[in-house]
């Protein structure tokens, strides 16, 4: 399956992958997803929101157990932020029927659309419109950097954006979901333990910066006359460093866009785009706060209009503490102990993430919970991304015990 979906929507000049919400890149994933489902004899459907789902069992029985994760990157992301849970829930299924498992409840193996968001500005777009978080007028004003809106995209990939919205009944039929994820960070590998469970997810957002200055030639413009809008996001990018270390956070200014963009030109606008994320809400409100009224300083200073825009905002995250509860039990138990998920201590470690993901976006409707992967570099987002081969197995082999408590007994 890895060497199959390996070379799709891969860049031969950078060696990280651009598989963007409704390309021909996506459109490869979504038929390697088909084919590896039908493959196993799995009933292949996709919602009205553009996810698709692969059934073992009927799907409007209800109590399904879903697995799963997303295929799409970020600009040039690594091979397994999103593809690992998607490639190991399959892996997982071929693990259990080996196995000889019987299904008691239903099971799905999900890939979320547009899960990195990098197309349109938004995280997670598929599972927010199915639970209700982001409403159809409001994805409709979705655009990319082409100007091209979201329901332009869908039909022209062949869907049909007039269908989507909340879909309250298909998340009614699912008891429990379980996200499989490459950790993005060392926690795992500092602490010796292949496998861990999530506790929480940090809250984070996403914040529009808008300087508008003044264009004007950059070899005759004396430097006392200029309204160069590039120092002031300059100065704002410090800011939000010094904020962050201030608060034990993290915020990055890692988009930008400049108008008109000429090497020799004074830029009239500088557009850059603001991801901030906090162990708790207070210590995000404070960082946000803070870059807002540095940035706002600077501009007063050096004559420039700025416009702060809150694109996207998630809160802290709390995911089911009974059903991670269960994860623990099972994987801390007899099967941990012959599959090699556990570590040093015999026990598989809780930690929290600053990542989003789609477990926590339907963390509100459904039970979810959430298992990381050891990375041993920590990279992610990344060609440089990884995970060992030997802890890719031991996630699989963790998964299906989880599976196995849950939809077979």
């Amino acid at each position: 399956m890895w060497r199959s979906l390996r070379p799709l929507g891969r860049s031969a000049a950078s060696g990280g992958y651009r598989r963007y919400a409704w390309t021909d890149a996506d459109a490869d994933c979504r038929l390697w997803f088909r084919m590896q489902a039908e493959a196993r004899r799995l009933d292949v459907e996709t919602d009205r929101n553009g996810n698709q789902w692969a059934w073992l069992g009927d799907p409007t029985a209800g109590d399904a157990v879903v697995t799963g994760s997303h295929l799409d990157s970020v600009p040039d992301g690594g091979a397994f932020d999103g593809p690992l849970g998607v490639v190991s829930s399959f892996a997982a299924l071929d693990e259990l029927r080996a196995r000889g498992a019987s299904f008691k409840r239903p099971l799905a193996i999900v890939n979320f659309g547009d899960e990195e968001g990098t197309r349109f500005g938004l995280a997670c777009v598929g599972s927010r419109l199915t639970a209700g978080r982001l409403t159809k007028e409001q994805a409709y004003e979705l655009r990319d950097a082409d100007g091209i809106s979201l329901p332009q995209a869908m039909e022209a990939a062949g869907y049909d954006p007039d269908a989507i919205g909340p879909d309250p009944e298909r998340l009614a039929r699912i008891g429990a979901f379980v996200e499989l994820h490459v950790e993005q960070g060392r926690a795992l590998d500092l602490s010796g333990d292949a496998i861990g469970i999530a506790s929480s997810i940090w809250p984070h957002g996403r914040w529009r910066y808008d300087f508008a200055g003044e264009a004007n030639h950059a070899g005759t413009t004396r430097l006392v006359d200029r309204r160069d809008p590039m120092l002031t996001y300059a100065e704002t990018v410090l800011a939000a460093r010094r904020e962050a270390e201030l608060a034990g956070a993290v915020a990055t200014f890692g988009k930008i866009a400049v108008e008109p963009n000429g090497v020799n030109a004074i830029p009239s606008l500088v557009r850059g785009w603001l991801d901030a994320r906090a162990a708790d809400q207070d210590a995000l409100d404070a960082v946000v706060a803070g870059v807002e009224t540095a940035a706002r300083d600077y501009a007063d200073r050096h004559g420039i209009d700025l416009t702060v825009v809150r694109e996207s905002f998630t809160p802290v995250v709390d995911f089911s503490h009974a059903l991670r509860d269960e994860l623990s039990r099972i994987l801390g138990g007899a099967a941990a102990s012959s599959t090699g998920t556990s570590g040093p201590s015999g026990k598989v470690p809780v930690l929290g993430t600053g990542a989003g993901h789609d477990a926590g976006i339907l963390s509100e409707s459904i039970p979810t919970a959430m298992l990381f992967v050891r990375n041993p570099t920590g990279v992610s987002h990344s060609p440089a991304e990884f995970a060992a081969e030997d802890d890719c197995l031991a996630g699989v082999r963790a998964l299906a015990d989880v599976l196995e408590e849950l939809a077979c007994r």
